[in-house]
Order: structure tokens, then sequence, then C-alpha cells
């Protein structure tokens, strides 16, 4: 699996430093609570709301460079909107790479 990198982030701040601060701040706070909300779904088998966490999430994987999960993310938001949930346990080893590296950012 790729590791994240701050590419994006860099290309959206324009090399803005504290800007990148700002975006990074922004992922830091929104995507734990995305992914709460996501889990919290799933675990109703509320899975078009999960599937709208989903879309979100995408964005902000973007946003940390992660392209593998990105892509997922792509397909697994598919899959939900059909109930289907086989890719369930890879998108939440990606979220936990990704909670684990925007700790330390």
């Amino acid at each position: 699996m790729e590791k994240p990198n701050l590419s994006y982030i860099q290309e959206l701040s324009g090399g803005d430093a504290s800007f990148e601060k700002v975006l990074i701040g922004v992922v830091q706070v929104e995507l734990p609570v995305e992914i709460a909300e996501y889990e919290e779904n799933m675990k109703n088998s509320a899975f078009a709301k999960a599937a709208e966490n989903v879309h979100k999430i995408k964005h902000k994987l973007g946003i940390v460079g992660l392209v593998d999960g990105y892509e997922l993310a792509i397909t697994y938001e598919a899959e939900l909107k059909e109930d289907n949930t086989r890719l369930e346990q890879e998108f939440e080893d990606i979220l936990n790479s990704v909670i684990d590296f925007i700790k330390d950012l």
C-alpha cells in the first residue's frame, strides 16, 4: 500500500506554509470525525449513509496524497450503495494507516 504524503496539500497551498498548516489541521480534525460516523453507520447497517461518509473520506484521502486509498474509496463507495461490503477490511486498514500518519503531522 502506498504511504500517505503531503504532495497534494503542498500543491493546494501553493507553497504557503501557513495555508498548508490550515489544510493539515482540517484533515486532522475532520477525518477522524468522518471515520467515526462511517463506522457507526456501518455498525447500524446504514450503508447509504456510510457511502456518504466514504465520499467525504475519499476527498480527504486525496488531500493527504494516499492514491491507493482514494482509488479504493471510489470502488468501496459504489459497493456500499449496493449493500456490498467485501472491501470493508481493506478500507479499514487504509483508514487506520492514515490516522497514524496525520496524528504526527
